[in-house]
Order: structure tokens, then C-alpha cells, then sequence
């Protein structure tokens, strides 16, 4: 699946959108994430996480410290290079309002002069990633619909 992520990674916006052209990731790898974060989001904490539980059909939305959820996005978020890894956490602080969507360029520096190692652990640390990471989209004139859609192969 994560092939098919593959694309330049200067993209430009729907047209008629006034987003910047300095963001260095595809909108498509952004609603890859924004997908597994909403399913990560949707987890509540696990009623048995005994390493001898049974992890069921019922238990799907239990958040189990194995879960291959976190993994999977975790290890996503990882594989993106630093300037990927910067332009991501940019948009998620455009979404929650640290920063407007005509500041992007000072988000992305932001963002590059604080990276470090654990840039999955603070993303996912964020409550409410999926819709910061929509907002972000949507501000910067990306159509969020699309961009999970071609995440997801739709």
C-alpha cells in the first residue's frame, strides 16, 4: 500500500486556492496519515492488555500496546524524509491555528529547527491529529476528500 504514496513532493494546490507552494510532501501522504490517525483517534484503552489476551474481532478498537495501527504510522511517519517529516507537522499547526496557511514557509522552518528523532511520537501525541492534519489541507487549498481518497486507492 505504501507504494502507491509515491509522488513529487513539491505538489500544488486545487487550482483557484491561494495555499503556498513551499510544502514539501504530497497531499497524499497526508491523508494516508490522516486516515490512520483517525483510526488510531477512534481507539479506547484496552479493558485486558495482558500479553495473553486474545485480541479479537471485539476487541478491534481496543488500543493495545502491540497494535499495528501505531505501528504502521509510526514506521509511515519515519520512512518520510526530514523535509516530508517538517512540511507534516507544519500543516498540523496550521489546522490548530499556530500558524495561518500564509505562514507556511515559517511553520516548515519552525518545524525543521525544533525536528528531531521522535517526530511520529509527537504527532501522534496530538489529540485530534486527523482533524488538525484536514484543517491544515484545507487551508492551504488542498481538497482533503481527494487526498484521502488517493491514499486509500479509491
Amino acid at each position: 500500500m505504501l507504494s502507491n504514496l509515491s509522488f513529487s513532493f513539491r505538489e500544488m494546490p486545487v487550482s483557484g486556492s491561494n495555499a503556498m507552494a513551499g510544502l514539501e510532501i504530497s497531499p497524499t501522504k497526508v491523508g494516508f496519515v490522516i486516515v490512520k490517525a483517525r483510526e488510531y483517534d477512534a481507539k479506547v484503552g484496552a479493558w485486558d492488555d495482558d500479553p495473553t489476551s486474545d485480541h479479537d474481532a471485539e476487541s478491534i478498537l481496543e488500543d493495545f500496546k502491540d497494535d499495528a495501527t501505531v505501528a504502521e504510522l509510526t514506521g509511515f511517519i519515519r520512512e518520510l524524509n526530514v523535509d516530508e517529516q517538517a512540511s507534516l507537522v507544519a500543516i498540523a499547526w496550521i489546522g490548530r491555528g499556530s500558524f495561518s496557511a500564509e505562514e507556511l514557509e515559517d511553520a516548515i522552518a519552525t518545524a525543521r529547527s525544533q525536528q528531531n528523532k521522535r517526530t511520529a511520537e509527537y504527532l501522534l501525541g496530538i489529540p485530534l491529529l486527523s482533524d488538525y492534519l484536514e484543517e491544515g489541507l484545507d487551508q492551504l487549498g488542498y481538497s482533503v476528500e481527494d487526498a484521502e481518497d488517493d491514499a486509500l486507492g479509491d
